[in-house]
């Protein structure tokens, strides 16, 4: 056999094996039957263990709230399912948007407490292939802001004109409100709060294989890149958080914690320093990937007070 045919060969089972590797990787990430809970769990790294108490007490009292499905379709004709706790005369709202592989009744048990005695209503969406709604291609916040303008949309009819909205976004839902911000948002959306967000998908899909599985980006990032163009409708850099803190002109609360090695918190501090509106962050010592509420509840909170104060009349 000739060196040319040799080489011809191995080049051809090079690409095979990369071509393989980005199927695994874009499969076990972007597809909802293949993104499981428990490996982004164990990735992030949090011990939630330690915190199991103190949620049972709060969904203990977030469940006997009065509370509701409620429903959506997308632009691209997904059904989108949300549930909708409601309090007083319905003025004042926040809508909760969830992390990835999560789903909305279950990042916002403990906060709910905080919301709902603040008379705060709640709305709390399954992101599109996710919960009870639709979808088989995960949105990472860039096909999801469109989504949200939808809630913000609903929350006005079911509210009224006078309502005022919160954005609240934890991991890629911190960078789900981040990019609706980016948005033309109607005059009922007062403040947007970020907790541990990812500047875009394709940065922090490079900086979980370069931290945890120690691979190099190229080619497989680009490869899953196109991939998710021809699938999904979107590039994994199309949207980016970062970019959209520059257009935002309501005010913005950025929190992270300073241990997050699932999403590094250099990148809420590029987040924050885009920002050109009236902003606040909240970093919380040794929290590790959407620790922060539990790690430093009290900080936490103030931080929301500031908010609620900000922009809430």
């Amino acid at each position: 056999m000739s060196a040319l045919k040799i080489a011809c060969l191995a080049a051809g089972a090079v690409a095979l094996g990369v071509a393989a590797e980005t199927v695994y990787f874009y499969r076990r990430t972007m597809i909802r039957s293949h993104a499981k809970v428990e490996r982004t769990m164990k990735m992030a790294g949090t011990d939630w263990s330690q915190y199991f108490d103190f949620i049972v007490g709060r969904k203990e009292y977030m469940l006997a709230q009065p509370h509701q499905d409620v429903y959506q379709t997308s632009k691209d004709g997904l059904k989108l399912h949300a549930t909708f706790f409601p309090q007083g005369d319905k003025k004042k709202v926040a809508i909760c948007f969830h992390g990835y592989t999560s789903q909305g009744m279950t990042d916002y048990t403990a906060l709910s407490d905080y919301y709902l005695k603040h008379g705060f209503s709640m709305l709390l969406p399954d992101a599109r292939a996710h919960g009870q709604s639709e979808g088989t291609y995960v949105g990472f916040g860039c096909l999801d802001r469109y989504d949200a303008l939808g809630w913000i949309q609903w929350i006005i009819q079911e509210c009224g004109e006078d309502v005022q909205i919160l954005l609240h976004g934890t991991s890629m839902g911190g960078a789900t409100v981040l990019m609706t911000g980016g948005l033309e948002l109607p005059g009922q959306v007062k403040g947007i709060i970020s907790d541990c967000a990812f500047t875009s998908p394709k940065e922090v899909f490079t900086h979980v294989l370069h931290s945890m599985y120690h691979l190099p980006a190229f080619p497989l990032i680009p490869l899953t890149d196109v991939l998710n163009r021809k699938l999904a409708g979107y590039g994994t850099d199309e949207c980016n958080a970062a970019r959209e803190a520059v257009k935002i002109r309501i005010p913005l609360l950025v929190i992270h914690g300073s241990a997050d090695t699932f999403v590094p918190t250099a990148m809420c501090h590029e987040i924050y320093d885009n920002c050109q509106t009236k902003k606040r962050l909240l970093v919380v010592e040794g929290a590790a990937h959407a620790e922060s509420y539990y790690k430093e509840t009290k900080a936490y909170e103030e931080a929301l007070d500031w908010m609620i104060e900000e922009v809430i009349k």
